[in-house]
């Protein structure tokens, strides 16, 4: 049963959606605990060598050090779930550092109802001109889990810090084959009321969760964009160190090993893993509205490593080098399908 109007383009949404994995986020829980307060006040913590983010020309111009400088200050505005004062610092911070790199901003303002009441929710858009026809869509979600303490370095923390840094790069580009859109979505984790981590950890409402990619899909689906994205890549939890990306079998199959083979010809099989899962995330949305789509993502090791959806998500979990090598990756990723479509 319904249990809410989902957003402002109900009517155009599907009744269900499986998740699997990835978070929650709120409005009681905005307020710093004690232990937010540490993680946001604190320095960041040393970095390993082997975690170093290599020079941006190793790395296809992306910068790894910049992106983590970007995930270093999300964290520092504390628990961020949807429609608290700190998820507004959140945004006023992405849309000034987009409008920064010259992008074109574009925001939807949209109320969504979950358990916690009625929420006030935020997608920001940069979008990138082509010179040619269709959209490649890029996405992450920078809501963090509503629980006390939990700060998101990881999720969504390294994501949001990569797009960032995607961003501040394509928005300088004339010369994009297909507009480049960069969506920076509310609302993806479960919008319940979580005390402990065992209660995060173990639910995962299909209605109360992926807000602000549904509110996206449907609103392209009635204005008619939808049908000028050529591919969608979403990235999240993609900062983790011993970092492995598994082939998620939910994703389409062309896109997926479109990227994964560019991650290959890059040297970095290692981290792309030939290993599968089963996510749905917020690419379901545009799966199914039938536009190929594809989940750049780590969860089961950040499962077996204890961190996800703990207060122990924090900075000295990241690898600043893997979030510069999925930053490549994908950066590289958008030139090979630029130069698909032209064809």
């Amino acid at each position: 049963m319904c249990r809410y109007r989902r957003f402002l383009w109900a009517a155009a949404l599907p009744l269900a959606l499986l998740v699997i994995g990835c978070g929650a986020g709120g409005r009681n829980s905005g307020a710093s605990t004690s232990a937010a307060a540490v993680e946001a006040d604190a320095a960041p913590p040393p970095i390993a060598p082997a975690d170093a983010a290599p020079p941006a020309t190793q790395t296809g111009g992306f910068d790894g050090a910049k992106a983590y400088s970007y995930v270093v200050k999300l964290v520092s505005f504390g628990p961020h779930p949807p429609d608290t004062p700190a998820i507004r610092e959140v945004q006023s911070y992405i849309r000034s550092q987009l409008k920064g790199f010259g992008c074109h901003v574009d925001v939807d303002d949209f109320h969504a109802q979950a358990p916690v009441g009625t929420l006030a929710m935020e997608n920001i858009v940069a979008k990138i001109p082509g010179t040619g026809p269709g959209i490649i869509l890029l996405m992450t979600h920078y809501d963090t889990l509503r629980l006390p303490g939990f700060v998101g370095a990881e999720d969504s923390g390294s994501s949001t810090g990569l797009m960032l840094e995607m961003a501040s790069l394509l928005c300088k580009e004339s010369k994009n084959r297909n507009a480049v859109w960069i969506a920076f979505l509310d609302g993806e984790e479960d919008q319940a009321d979580f005390q402990t981590a065992a209660q995060a950890q173990t639910t995962w409402n299909n209605d109360d969760t992926t807000f602000g990619s549904r509110e996206l899909a449907a609103r392209m689906d009635l204005s008619g964009e939808l049908k000028n994205i050529k591919a969608v890549i979403l990235a999240d939890m993609i900062g983790q160190k011993d970092l492995q990306l598994e082939e998620d079998t939910n994703s389409t199959p062309w896109l997926r090993e479109l990227v994964w083979k560019v991650a290959d010809r890059l040297g970095y099989s290692n981290v792309f893993s030939t290993r599968q899962n089963t996510v749905t995330d917020d690419h379901q949305p545009f799966l199914e509205r039938g536009v190929p789509a594809l989940d750049v993502i780590d969860l089961n090791g950040y499962i077996q490593e204890g961190y996800w959806h703990t207060t122990e998500d924090t900075l000295d979990k990241l690898s600043p080098r893997n979030i510069a090598i999925v930053g490549q990756v994908i950066l590289a990723s958008v030139g090979e399908l630029q130069g698909k479509f032209r064809r």
